[in-house]
């Protein structure tokens, strides 16, 4: 995600699970610093199609929501093409059955693999072919380039076949940086993205960033397990000047030990 500011461009990252976010700021869109942070990492990697992601030593899942964009926008640009008709009409059906097992059985591997045969038939008749199409050419070869990216979530459970979930997380900061072009400092934008991330994972886990913040807690997992504790009386002041509630009067102490924390 671009940041403009007055010294040229800048970046934001968004790493997500079904679960916890967190935004990095980067000063270049180079990923480099990917090899060290995902050291080790024993998962699967959703992602777009930049390139920069194809190095890493992990098994990866392409985002089929940026591919089935990109395909829609080629038959655009080759309404009459035939050949690339041929190319994204077999995926497509094939893709439908895969959601249709999602939507009835969820990601689950012991239910998704059956389609497994029908992804292994699709892409060795796409190797057997050639096309005169520059359109379709180019989609068999970033197809069958990918094949071992594209299906992955067959295998494994709990794997989503898109990133939305990263999607609709970098859209929060979208919002925040429509409105700050121009105006944001690294300091201020790696603070603003530390509570960004928390805000985003309380969302994510259902919980109120709002109440995770007032309970001084330092980790949401925490916060989540005790959640349903006794509530306690705010340390923040939240009443007018000049207005005492009755439960305020008749305890004394406790005003005096939240006038102390909120000073």
């Amino acid at each position: 995600m671009k940041l403009r500011k007055a010294e040229g461009k800048h970046y934001v990252w968004v790493f997500t699970n079904l679960e916890e976010v967190v935004f990095m700021y980067k000063p270049t869109r180079e990923g480099g610093f990917l090899q060290t942070l995902l050291a080790g990492f024993g998962g699967v990697l959703v992602s777009d199609f930049y390139a920069v992601y194809d190095s890493l030593p992990c098994p990866q899942q392409k985002c089929l929501i940026h591919l089935i964009r990109d395909m829609n926008q080629d038959l655009l640009d080759n309404a009459y093409d035939e050949e690339l008709r041929s190319v994204t009409q077999p995926f497509g059906a094939l893709l439908r059955a895969i959601v249709e097992t999602i939507d009835q059985q969820g990601l689950k591997c012991r239910y998704l693999m059956r389609h497994q045969r029908d992804v292994d038939r699709y892409f060795r008749s796409l190797s057997a072919k050639s096309f005169a199409s520059e359109a379709a050419e180019s989609l068999r070869c970033r197809l069958l380039k990918y094949q071992d990216k594209i299906f992955t979530f067959l295998v494994h459970d709990g794997v989503p076949w898109n990133n939305n979930n990263a999607e609709n997380a970098i859209k929060r900061f979208a919002y925040y940086r429509a409105d700050t072009v121009g105006l944001m400092t690294e300091p201020t934008l790696n603070d603003y993205l530390v509570m960004l991330s928390l805000y985003q994972t309380c969302r994510y886990k259902g919980v109120s960033f709002l109440r995770f913040l007032l309970s001084r807690e330092q980790d949401v997992d925490a916060f989540c397990r005790h959640r349903r504790r006794r509530h306690r009386p705010s340390p923040i002041e939240t009443y007018p000047d000049g207005f005492t509630p009755s439960h305020r009067i008749s305890r004394p102490k406790m005003a005096t030990e939240s006038n102390a924390t909120s000073d």
